[in-house]
């Protein structure tokens, strides 16, 4: 594992797409899926809270919104499309604009939907037209003569006909203008209660299991016409199908698409569509409101159908089915499998629309995660939202429980002990455990293309995951491609050789006394230190004695008297780079190729040529904590304590660089904060040395 850097900080997850519920700035229900010119449309209804005068406890629908995807995760909505204060035979406070249907025929784009009539007798079905899937829509003024009922649905066969199907799974043809049924429309006698009259269509649900049934959806696929619907099973709805080679029945009864709800929802609503070869089932559940199944959400699922046609019934999941990017916050509850032991739960009772969390309870606990694009990763680092317990170590590895490890955490809570003995400490580490940390880690991998994630406990403590991230660092550097440099237009010298840091703990900054560091720099860490013209990719092993504060030794303690020593043995590498900034990054180079980024020794080396003696120059340099700088094998400047980078923060005596090679080396220490130096040369009025080669 190349390291990792921890940072605590509290954290409000985002929202993706790609995960279900799709979409997440309001209620939606009832989805309709079309595909129109290579994208989804989705024409849910629109759930709301009830205002003041309406019923609190039932459903409340005013307008609808059109929605349009390409990738299934990233929806647009194109606002309203229809409204009912807008159409002029519906009551405009009757709030029951429920589920609805669209299909293109004849050039033009028809929106069926029911709702309340303003003479007060049941529900009607109305139809608005529009050029485009997205509207505008223009409504009718008057509902679709012979249909009372609600939920329409609209079969295009391969006969040539469209067949409209509604309420409890009746059907009638529609005439060629899809605006009124067919002459030949049959009637039957209705009895209801004590009441009988005469209904449009047929019933294609007679003698299927349809107590309750509703919301129609009617489909055709490989010779095989499907109707599928919502029924009560037992206390609430199933989503069930029958099939049949003619489009208004007889239907044949198959079984279950989805099982109820496990949380009790009472409704459930769907849609059934090939996209680009994957059939997919929209439906809706209650997630961002599990107290009120009046309030829903859309979310989709993968469909698969038998080789005798028959489909498989489907498993509700929060994964969804989008990829998603790697650069997107996945919200890692919606986990595609995962260990008999992992549990999920709300993050904020209070704000469903948080979102979830899923605990990893012990050393083994796992969960797997799907379809993870990694194209857009190019110099990445992880990003982790967990709360965890002392000690609990975990990884996210590809693909599987044992794959290849992308990134490793461990965490070891261990704050220094508050005012008030045990029980305070006891309090202490609770509290810090309640808190979501964002900690970030370093790439032992990058994987490419999709693929799936595994988070895994590995570690004795129980572990919270709420969200992961996957970021692309700002490009700092850059490897070297051309056989020289010239300085930037203000003088700072950006191309260097670098080594990857040396082990070197300091507890704080304010031990960097000029003795301390003319000890500390001049010591050998590796041959050759001084004398050195490395090359990009060499190695060399570093080994020396390094002085290890003994066992229960704090931070902020005296120095101990008698320090243990122990050797250390270091295989480093020097890379060739071009610094992207005029201060050379060195925490973001130990952050990419180093085992530390704290407690660190650098060296820095770059080869100087100038076309002739330039005398009278000073070596101007700045850097983040302290450094020490050779010339040509002589030290010419010491910047030391606890310091800030700042520009010229340092100038050495008169120098002169003489015509040909010149060589500047440098040495830059760094206790607990950031690290970085900025280098030029400035002549005797005090402009940039531009006139040199770097190499």
């Amino acid at each position: 594992m190349k390291r990792v850097a921890l940072t605590m900080l509290l954290c409000l997850p985002q929202w993706l797409a790609a995960q279900n519920p799709i979409i997440r700035d309001q209620f939606t229900a009832d989805p309709t899926a079309r595909v129109f010119n290579g994208r989804v449309y989705l024409y849910p209804s629109h759930d709301i809270v009830p205002p003041a005068g309406q019923r609190q406890d039932w459903f409340c629908m005013e307008d609808y919104h059109v929605f349009s995807s390409e990738n299934l995760t990233d929806w647009t909505d194109h606002g309203v499309i229809v409204a009912q204060n807008k159409v002029p035979w519906v009551r405009p406070d009757s709030y029951s604009m429920w589920a609805p249907d669209c299909v293109y025929r004849n050039g033009k784009y028809y929106f069926y939907f029911p709702s309340a009539p303003k003479d007060g007798r049941g529900f009607g079905v109305g139809v608005a037209v529009a050029d485009s899937p997205e509207g505008p829509f223009v409504p009718e003024p008057e509902p679709i003569k012979g249909i009372s009922g609600i939920d329409p649905c609209v079969l295009q066969a391969s006969d040539g006909n469209a067949y409209i199907f509604w309420g409890a799974g009746r059907c009638a043809k529609l005439k060629p203008n899809m605006k009124e049924l067919a002459d030949d429309t049959p009637k039957e006698k209705v009895k209801w209660g004590e009441r009988e009259f005469e209904m449009y269509g047929v019933n294609c649900l007679s003698g299927l299991p349809n107590r309750q049934a509703e919301g129609p959806f009617a489909f055709e696929y490989n010779g095989n016409y499907y109707l599928t619907y919502p029924y009560v099973r037992e206390n609430t709805e199933v989503l069930g199908y029958a099939m049949s080679k003619n489009p208004m029945g007889p239907y044949e009864y198959k079984g279950l698409i989805m099982a109820e709800h496990a949380n009790g929802c009472w409704t459930n609503h769907h849609s059934i569509v090939n996209y680009k070869g994957q059939w997919y089932l929209f439906y809706h559940h209650n997630f961002f409101s599990p107290k009120d199944d009046k309030r829903r959400s859309v979310q989709i699922e993968k469909l698969f159908f038998n080789s005798d046609g028959t489909i498989r019934e489907v498993k509700p999941t929060m994964r969804g089915v989008g990829v998603n990017k790697a650069t997107e916050r996945i919200e890692i509850d919606r986990f595609s499998e995962a260990s008999a032991d992992v549990s999920t739960a709300y993050v904020d009772t209070v704000d469903y629309k948080r979102g979830g969390l899923v605990s990893l309870p012990r050393k083994g606990s796992w969960m797997k995660y799907n379809d993870v694009d990694f194209s857009c990763i190019t110099d990445g680092y992880l990003l982790v939202s967990v709360k965890a317990a002392d000690n609990t170590e975990f990884c996210i590895r590809e693909k599987s429980a044992k794959g290849k490890v992308v990134a490793r955490f461990k965490l070891v809570v261990k704050p220094e002990e508050p005012a008030g003995g045990s029980a305070a400490m006891n309090r202490f580490r609770r509290d810090l455990r309640n808190q979501w940390l964002s900690q970030t880690a370093a790439l032992d991998y990058t994987p490419t293309g999709i693929t799936d994630l595994v988070i895994t406990n590995e570690g004795d403590g129980e572990l919270s995951v709420d969200w992961v991230q996957f970021k692309n660092r700002p490009k700092y550097f850059s490897p070297v491609t051309t056989a020289f440099a010239k300085p930037d237009k203000e003088g700072f010298i950006r191309r260097w050789m670098l080594l990857e840091p040396i082990d070197k703990p300091n507890s704080g900054n304010t031990v960097f006394t000029d003795s301390y560091l003319r000890e500390h720099f001049n010591r050998e860490y590796f041959k050759g230190q001084q004398t050195i013209l490395p090359k990009d990719g060499q190695k060399v092993t570093a080994v020396f004695k390094q002085e290890q504060a003994p066992a229960g030794f704090g931070r902020g303690q005296a120095a101990p008297a008698n320090p243990e020593v122990k050797t250390v043995k270091q295989t480093l590498t020097w890379h060739a780079l071009d610094s992207e900034n005029s201060n050379v990054k060195l925490f973001r180079f130990a952050e990419k190729w180093g085992s530390k980024v704290y407690g660190v020794l650098f060296w820095a080396v770059t080869v100087i040529d100038c076309p002739e003696d330039i005398p009278n120059v000073r070596l101007a340099v700045g850097s983040n904590s302290a450094s020490m700088w050779w010339l040509d094998g002589e030290e010419v400047l010491l910047l030391s304590g606890d310091r800030r980078m700042v520009r010229d923060d340092c100038m050495s005596h008169r120098l002169t660089l003489k015509k040909g090679r010149n060589i500047l080396r440098g040495a830059v220490i760094n206790g607990p904060g950031m690290s970085d130096f900025c280098v030029r040369f400035l002549d005797e009025k005090g402009n940039p040395v531009r006139n040199i080669e770097i190499k």
